[in-house]
């Protein structure tokens, strides 16, 4: 398996790998996570997975040739900016995308898998994919890094997850980048009444009240019980699926 970074290639080698291989593009966000996780989180995570399932495949061996481009560091975070974020609008981000995309389409790539880590992005990230399909002709896939696992029992709690600088982001950080969390990490008492983002009225309803964030804080859930045991447990179980992921994109789209 040969991974390349893009930005260490020469044209060339960019060019000549896209006919074969398969374009991988992480993008994150810089926004507040409480007082104890830096800005670049969703960045950083999104950046361990992908760096996790490169190992794994390489191990394994027979895995396709991935082009990594550097990480998209901005995304869509209006609702951190009661703190301190660097947002694109939802049309800045479809539209870098979308440039991007283009790039690589018109760099000779067919093949491309955008990873995201941060929520706010996730649908914009999906309708690009969808768009970039349209427009030419290529195979583009997209997923957020913690909706893939490996399957088994990770230790993980799945009514947290992935939250926002709660239990979850903060144990995959102590697992991952431990010298960026600020410790100790403080309790935090429950909200009440707990925000309708994070606990809609009814299912399948997305309930979004002006200043709610604000109100909880900047994060879902209480992370003083995170712990690295459980992050690389978690890391390693979403590097697994991401492993997988890609295994069974690049199978279906010879």
């Amino acid at each position: 398996m040969i991974v390349r970074k893009l930005t260490e290639s020469t044209w060339q080698e960019v060019r000549a790998a896209g006919a074969r291989g398969i374009a991988l593009l992480p993008i994150g966000s810089q926004e507040q996570h409480a007082a104890h996780l830096p800005m670049g989180t969703d960045t950083l995570l999104a950046e361990a997975v992908v760096d996790r399932a490169e190992a794994l495949l390489a191990r394994e061996g027979g895995a396709p040739e991935l082009v990594r481009l550097p990480a998209l560091p901005f995304g869509h975070s209006p609702h951190h900016l009661f703190a301190a974020a660097v947002s694109l609008g939802a049309s800045t981000l479809g539209a870098v995308l979308d440039d991007v995309l283009d790039s690589l389409a018109a760099s000779g790539y067919h093949r491309v898998l955008v990873v995201n880590g941060h929520g706010g992005n996730d649908e914009i990230m999906r309708l690009a994919v969808k768009r970039f399909a349209l427009r030419a002709e290529v195979t583009a896939a997209a997923c957020s890094y913690w909706t893939v696992t490996a399957g088994e029992d990770d230790g993980g709690r799945p009514e947290v997850t992935p939250g926002h600088a709660g239990w979850f982001e903060t144990s995959l950080m102590l697992a991952a980048h431990p010298h960026l969390v600020r410790t100790p990490v403080p309790a935090r008492a429950p909200v009440e009444p707990p925000p309708l983002f994070d606990h809609p009225p009814h299912p399948g309803l997305t309930v979004e009240r002006h200043g709610e964030w604000a109100r909880v804080g900047g994060s879902t859930d209480d992370a003083s019980s995170a712990d690295a045991a459980h992050g690389r447990r978690l890391l390693e179980a979403r590097a697994a699926g991401l492993a997988r992921a890609i295994r069974a994109f690049d199978e279906a789209t010879r």
